[in-house]
């Protein structure tokens, strides 16, 4: 039985920290010459709420502004994100290339479960070259109820995964693995909380580190046992 490992994108895989503030603030300029916005870029809300579905986050950015706006501040947002990437701004998180290149000789599936739009992780996927390793990459767009849990199970049922892990650096991605009863990994990263995180099955600090637990994933039940 194949193992197959879903991996965050924001966070976990990629430094979007490197991004984020640059192309927040450039939205938010935009915004001002608009006369639609007046005081500092909110970055560090926007840390607070990373990795929830882009309506929510100018839900909460912009609760004054009509849907209207928001779509076309989010429309904007995603513009600069991508140029950012294409202009080599952002970056991979270390040993990414590595652990991917392990898990593929080690015969693991591997797929992208975000809540990105497609354009920016099709973006990051093809500038990095990871779709030599990466299977499928699959958006919050291609679910209706913007639910991480509902993304992954699309995964598990288009590849009919019996036995894998779940990593990632919030929340979502802790639930969306125990949800669809697969190992859930912590990424112990920038935007990573302690809170959340007590709730993973493991924690991890780089990704290298999972090699040690690949290694000991249980194909029967798809656990990893204990270490």
């Amino acid at each position: 039985m194949k193992t197959s490992v879903i991996f965050d994108m924001d966070g976990t895989l990629f430094q979007t920290n490197k991004i984020l503030e640059l192309s927040l603030d450039e939205t938010f300029c935009h915004l001002r010459l608009l006369n639609l916005w007046d005081a500092d870029t909110p970055i560090d809300t926007y840390r607070k709420i990373m990795g929830v579905p882009l309506p929510t986050v100018w839900e909460t950015l912009l609760p004054e502004h009509s849907n209207e706006i928001r779509k076309q501040t989010d429309i904007y947002f995603l513009e600069k994100l991508v140029a950012n990437i294409k202009s080599g701004n952002g970056a991979l998180y270390q040993n990414v290339h590595e652990i991917f290149r392990f898990l593929k000789e080690n015969d693991c599936d591997i797929f992208i479960a975000s809540n990105g739009l497609t354009e920016y992780l099709q973006t990051i996927v093809t500038y990095y070259n990871l779709d030599k390793w990466v299977t499928e990459t699959f958006s919050i767009q291609q679910i209706h109820t913007l639910n991480k849990g509902d993304l992954v199970k699309s995964i598990i049922d288009k590849y009919d995964i019996k036995a894998g892990a779940v990593v990632g650096d919030r929340i979502s991605d802790i639930s969306a693995a125990k949800d669809n009863g697969l190992v859930s990994i912590g990424c112990n990263f920038d935007f990573a909380n302690e809170t959340e995180l007590a709730h993973a099955d493991y924690i991890i600090n780089n990704l290298n580190e999972l090699q040690r637990l690949i290694d000991k994933i249980d194909l029967d039940s798809g656990r990893i046992s204990k270490i």
